[in-house]
């Protein structure tokens, strides 16, 4: 009953795409089916390796690949970008599967996507553009040696490894002749995707190289481990499955941390993705858009037996550097994907690993920011920290963590550089002392601020002038007012002048201060700040 109507989904799915698109020339259709062909070449041993990480069927990673990829492609806020499994959320999944078993795994990717559809509707992926470029630059180098470290994998003796908990795996390394073969045709494929595009762009270079390498390899009857030796990818459609969990408050406090981090791994990775893949085609927004799309993808998939995705860089690269641009491009790798499960896998597993290898060693290349190397001893050395900080982290923790410690790190150092920017022009006029207060008055520089008056010595007039300061949060406002105390202590007189009329509101002490609003400025506060009279003012 399925099979009918998952095909019937499928054809109207190929309709909407197209209708969505913009009108393609047959020249840039055969590009995009093209590219989409390699990308799914290239998802095969992805999807089974981070399968194996999660510790759960070769199959629930390929149709998460293909479940996650197919609808992610059709709604998401970035044509061109590739959605799977991902290393990312396999690293956490695994101690659930362990501890839980596959069912739990399933309940909790619906969970996931609820949870992101729910920040795409309240527009929570604008937050993205908090991230620094320092933390970008930071994120593609990591994300570049993690993709390289987990392509070193394949040079061991397949059925030897063991998953470990960052993805990697210990087993028999290949040696000799078997090493010596290996390396040849991953050198190969490499030559082959460098050289074609000076001869003629007909065909997506990642295919031709993996193509010509298996034909290669076929036809001599090489010896040298292919996709078959990781596990088959025969499968059948993905049959509709609700996750057979018990429906009970104790479930939700066992699946709730875990989607919730899943989550949240998953948005971060797929909204860098989408700004990375932005400054290649130069499109901009979808952020919210794409949040939507991960959660509609993830919550449909925990409905159908696979175990979740998110933005996929390293296929995301193949797919743009191969020339796919729309939404066909990653609806038909897809879509060929799951030909590959249903009808091609005996031909598919004959592929030789190299190949793959091969082309995931030239997106190390292109996706590292070779770039920052030269950069690094010129810019601020705050930003070369945090480049360097957030590549260290990504591959020793995950990207999530990461990017977190990245904007963490930036933002101190941003309020601390600007809490030493508070000082004071000090004038002494006719009827008493003007402080020109010069800086941004904020928590960071609260005590700056304070140190710059003299209660005890200055004259009985003072005034303190906010014309180039601004204050911007409660802190700065709590700070007023206690210089303000010292000086009604002291019996001297304070007036404010050039302080915003947002800020008189909020002043405890607005009554006992004298103000000068003639021209103050109309702006407000960063943040919330409560009077004692029970009214709230508020930041704009």
């Amino acid at each position: 009953m399925l099979q009918p109507t998952l095909a019937a989904f499928a054809d109207r799915i190929s309709v909407a795409a197209r209708t969505r698109g913009p009108n393609l020339s047959p020249a840039q259709a055969k590009t995009e089916l093209l590219s989409g062909l390699t990308v799914a070449l290239a998802l095969v041993p992805e999807a089974v390796a981070f399968a194996f990480v999660a510790g759960v069927h070769p199959l629930v990673g390929l149709y998460a690949a293909f479940l996650v990829g197919l609808i992610t492609a059709l709604i998401g806020g970035r044509p061109g970008m590739i959605s799977g499994a991902t290393g990312a959320l396999a690293v956490v999944m695994v101690a659930l599967v362990s501890q839980h078993g596959v069912e739990y795994l399933f309940a909790t990717v619906v969970l996931m996507g609820l949870l992101q559809i729910l920040a795409g509707v309240m527009k929570w992926g604008k937050f993205i553009r908090l991230v620094p470029h320092p933390v970008m630059l930071g994120f593609v180098n990591g994300l570049a040696i993690v993709i390289f470290m987990a392509q070193l994998t394949q040079f061991q003796v397949p059925g030897t490894s063991e998953s470990s908990g960052h993805g990697m795996a210990a087993g028999e390394w290949l040696t000799g002749l078997p090493l010596f073969i290996m390396l040849g045709l991953v050198a190969l494929t490499m030559a082959i995707i460098w050289g074609l595009p000076k001869l003629t762009s007909i065909i997506p270079a990642p295919l031709a190289g993996i193509g010509i390498t298996a034909i290669l390899v076929i036809a001599v009857g090489i010896d040298t481990p292919r996709v078959g030796d990781l596990a088959s990818i025969k499968g059948g459609f993905p049959a509709f499955h609700l996750p057979m969990v018990p429906l009970s408050v104790e479930t939700l406090k066992i699946i709730l941390p875990y989607a919730v981090i899943l989550a949240l791994i998953g948005l971060i990775e797929s909204l860098l993705t989408l700004n990375l893949v932005g400054e290649i085609t130069n499109k901009r927004g979808g952020a919210s858009q794409e949040c939507v799309a991960q959660g509609v993808a993830n919550t449909v998939t925990g409905f159908f037996g696979g175990m979740g995705g998110c933005a996929m860089i390293g296929q995301s690269m193949i797919n743009v550097k191969s020339g796919g641009r729309t939404r066909l491009s990653g609806i038909s790798a897809a879509l060929f994907l799951l030909v590959f499960i249903l009808f091609a896998s005996p031909l598919i597993e004959k592929i030789p690993l190299a190949a793959l290898v091969g082309v995931m060693f030239m997106v190390v290349i292109g996706t590292f920011a070779w770039h920052s190397f030269r950069i690094l001893p010129k810019i601020p050395r705050t930003d070369a920290v945090v480049i360097l900080l957030v590549t260290a982290v990504t591959v020793w923790q995950d990207l999530a963590v990461a990017v977190v410690v990245g904007v963490i790190v930036s933002a101190l150092a941003y309020a601390w550089t600007n809490a030493r920017r508070i000082h004071a022009n000090i004038k002494d006029v006719s009827d008493g002392r003007v402080y020109q207060i010069e800086g941004p008055l904020f928590f960071g520089s609260v005590e700056g601020f304070t140190e710059l008056f003299q209660p005890e010595t200055d004259p009985d007039n003072v005034i303190i002038d906010f014309a180039n300061s601004r204050v911007a949060d409660g802190s700065a406002l709590r700070a007023i007012e206690d210089v303000a105390a010292k000086y009604e202590a002291a019996g001297k007189r304070l007036q404010l002048r050039h302080l915003s009329r947002d800020c008189h509101r909020l002043l405890h002490r607005a009554e006992q201060l004298m103000v000068d609003s003639g021209d103050d400025p109309d702006y407000g506060i960063a943040v919330d700040y409560t009077v004692r009279t029970g009214m709230v003012g508020g930041g704009h």
